[in-house]
């Protein structure tokens, strides 16, 4: 039995791994790029084809994956000129692996059924690192026929696989955990450019923390840069962070549930975007804020 065609669009930090293990499984792929060649450029040398728009790839494909920085692009991507839904047809999957807004995610789904094709969302969880290692964890919303057609290109990338239950979901549970994770690298953040402002030993700081109750594995991803400049552990840039805030935050207030610990790390990483910093890693966060106390961790 032949396998099934495969398109992806957004091959960048977390699309590029998870891509290749697809092709590397002996999928037929087809890929589509941003502005960074590199990704592409690499895919193609691994025997993916390029597309030049979403509608071809639509059209070429079984299982269509979308894995773009926020909601925004994906309906770019879907609506607009030579869009995925131009080129939707009966039996497609398309697969929404954007960290994405739950209504935006049901909206595409209810004109992708028009055309006769379905949708599931599986957002994406770990980092890069182990994208490329095709060990990332996904959380799957939708049909369960349509999820257990997907699931053997799921596993391609990802070695936990947590069904979720219907459509929207997947992204739900994504925002939730995500507002745990950099509300968590926002309190580190905190605390380290505290101690810094108080002039402690950033060294004992870690033994500190790394000895009892308030250790992560986020802490131990974000120290390596207040102790040595190294940002790598956590390849989460600030604007991407910034922009699952807003989403979490707006997926509460239509709950309607409070949520004032979220604003305010919402507020922190809003800041920091606005002076122009979005593209550096959260791991860079204690410095940011050490800065603004009048501090230095280390050179920015």
């Amino acid at each position: 039995m032949s396998k099934a065609r495969i398109g992806y669009i957004g091959v960048g930090l977390m699309g590029h791994g998870a891509a290749k293990n697809i092709a590397a499984k002996d999928y037929p792929l087809t890929i589509m790029g941003h502005r960074n060649r590199a990704p592409v450029d690499d895919l193609v040398k691994r025997g993916a084809k390029e597309g030049k728009s979403a509608a071809e790839l639509a059209r070429a494909s079984d299982i269509l994956f979308l894995c773009l920085p926020s909601s925004v692009e994906v309906e770019a991507t879907v609506y607009g000129a030579g869009g995925v839904l131009e080129g939707a047809h009966a039996g497609l999957i398309v697969v929404d692996s954007t960290t994405a807004d739950p209504n935006s995610t049901r909206r595409i789904a209810g004109d992708l059924k028009a055309k006769g094709a379905a949708m599931a969302d599986a957002p994406l969880g770990r980092t890069p690192r182990e994208a490329e290692a095709g060990t990332l964890s996904t959380y799957v919303g939708g049909d369960p026929q349509v999820i257990a057609t997907i699931k053997p290109v799921l596993q391609c990338y990802a070695d936990t696989i947590v069904e979720v239950g219907a459509l929207g979901m997947g992204h739900t549970l994504k925002l939730i955990n995500n507002f745990i994770s950099i509300g968590n690298a926002a309190i580190i953040a905190e605390a380290a450019a505290t101690a810094a402002k108080m002039g402690v030993d950033m060294r004992k700081f870690y033994e500190v923390i790394s000895a009892g109750g308030a250790n992560s594995k986020m802490f131990q991803m974000v120290m390596p840069w207040v102790l040595e400049g190294d940002d790598s552990h956590l390849k989460g840039p600030l604007r991407i962070a910034g922009k699952d805030l807003r989403f979490y935050t707006k997926l509460a207030e239509q709950a309607p549930a409070a949520a004032f610990i979220a604003q305010a790390v919402n507020q922190t990483l809003h800041l920091f975007n606005v002076r122009g910093h979005g593209d550096r890693f959260l791991p860079v966060l204690p410095g940011l804020i050490a800065d603004l106390n009048g501090a230095k961790i280390r050179d920015l």
